[in-house]
């Protein structure tokens, strides 16, 4: 089969060996935060105050990292491949960016992003955002939110990444649980139209029988490797 459109989807696993702690711990806290404490609409509501902090120091940690060879090796992909090439991120990060990448769409929002709920502008947002946030659009004073897709809201742009995945020809995983919808859905369309799949992965994702090839260990070693290989016969 010639390859010449291609899906990728990142999840936590590539940025956690940039040093950024993945969505969720085998004791269920994110950060010292159980999920529904920061990450709905509801704890919003709740206690913004909390919901500014949690996102505030992750915005802080983001400026102490960088990243990884993972990240570098699929910007280097999206730089020198010819065909279709979109990166799906569950990240809300901006390692990608960062190295490089540029045909690129976050899923679940960005941290790097304030979104007001009183005009509807989105726009870039540096250091600490707080209850007081003035929007630099309309002037509006504690309706800026940090611009993240909560649990209990749509994910961003479905109907662009579901028009990528019935034209691939190859859909990749790389360091997602397969836990979390709609995107641990996302390998089951890309068989259904026919691409071609593969897992990379530490260790296997709850839907790791869904992809024909499946390699695990490190991203910052499997993913430039890949991208080798895939650019030798490109």
């Amino acid at each position: 089969m010639t390859i010449r459109n291609i899906v990728i989807l990142t999840g936590a696993g590539i940025s956690a060996e940039s040093g950024l702690a993945t969505f969720r711990g085998p004791d269920g806290l994110w950060e010292g935060h159980r999920v529904e404490d920061v990450c709905t609409p509801e704890a919003y509501a709740r206690d913004p105050a909390l919901v500014h902090d949690f996102y505030d120091a992750r915005r802080a940690k983001l400026g102490t990292v960088e990243p990884n060879a993972a990240h570098r090796a699929l910007a280097r992909l999206d730089a020198e491949w010819s065909g279709e090439l979109l990166i799906v991120t569950q990240n809300v990060d901006d390692l990608h960016e960062r190295a490089g990448a540029t045909r690129l769409l976050h899923m679940h929002g960005e941290l790097m992003q304030g979104w007001c709920t009183a005009c509807g502008e989105r726009f870039r947002w540096a250091g600490l955002m707080g209850e007081g946030a003035e929007c630099p659009s309309c002037g509006r004073k504690g309706a800026v939110r940090p611009d993240i897709v909560w649990f209990g809201e749509m994910p961003y742009e479905m109907e662009r990444i579901d028009a990528a995945l019935r034209d691939a020809d190859l859909f990749v995983s790389i360091g997602t649980s397969g836990a979390v919808y709609p995107a641990a859905g996302f390998v089951q369309t890309a068989r259904y139209v026919g691409a071609e799949t593969l897992e990379m992965n530490l260790e296997p994702s709850q839907g790791s029988l869904f992809f024909d090839e499946r390699r695990y260990g490190r991203a910052a070693a499997l993913v430039p490797a890949w991208v080798g290989e895939m650019l030798s016969g490109n």
